[in-house]
This record gives C-alpha cells, structure tokens and sequence, in this order.
C-alpha cells in the first residue's frame, strides 16, 4: 500500500499537539516523538503506535490489531491498527493518547 497523504495529515493534525511532541521522517512515512521517543507513525497503511507491553497485550485482543512487525522483526510493546479502527478523530485521539501516556511513562536516558 503506497503513502496515504489524507491519513497522514490526519495523524500529524491530531499527534502533533501538545508540549515536547514533534515529528521526523522515519519507516518511509512520519513517526510523530514525544521528547524524543517515537510514539506514532503510519506504516503499510496502518497506524503502528507504542503501547508497552501490557497495553500491546489488550490491544490485541481486537481482530483489528496485530503485532507492529519490521522486516520480519517482531516489535514488543508495539502494535499496528487497521484503519478501521480509527476511522474517525475521536477513535485516533484515543489510540494516539494511550500512546502518548505510556512513552510519557518512560525514563529519560
């Protein structure tokens, strides 16, 4: 699935507010950091975000989750969400907010 600029805009709309939260080119799209570390992006026209390990966990109990895979490398505390489930900007708020709260949750190196 090639680069989808409407979903992309909707993501970098609704990720990039708010203190310490910027975006870099990264996995071919724009992964959106808070302080730094990646909490968002778009890959393969999936919204992948950084959970943790528990939060991953719960969220794949959806059918319309699945583990954030790289090349064949399997990512722990990551997930990727299909577009379906966040289909409008109140269900991308929310996935993009737990994603936020856990990597806000992580120290400083």
């Amino acid at each position: 699935m090639g680069y989808d600029r409407e979903a992309a805009d909707r993501l970098q709309r609704i990720a990039a507010q708010g203190k310490g939260i910027s975006s870099r080119n990264m996995f071919g799209g724009v992964c959106h950091l808070l302080n730094g570390r990646i909490f968002c992006g778009l890959s393969q026209g999936y919204l992948f975000l950084r959970l943790g390990e528990k939060g991953a966990s719960e969220a794949l109990r959806s059918p319309l989750v699945r583990p954030f895979d790289i090349a064949g490398r399997l990512m722990k505390g990551w997930v990727m969400v299909a577009p379906e489930a966040w289909d409008d900007d109140e269900k991308l708020a929310a996935w993009i907010d737990e994603a936020i709260m856990f990597v806000a949750t992580l120290q400083k190196d």
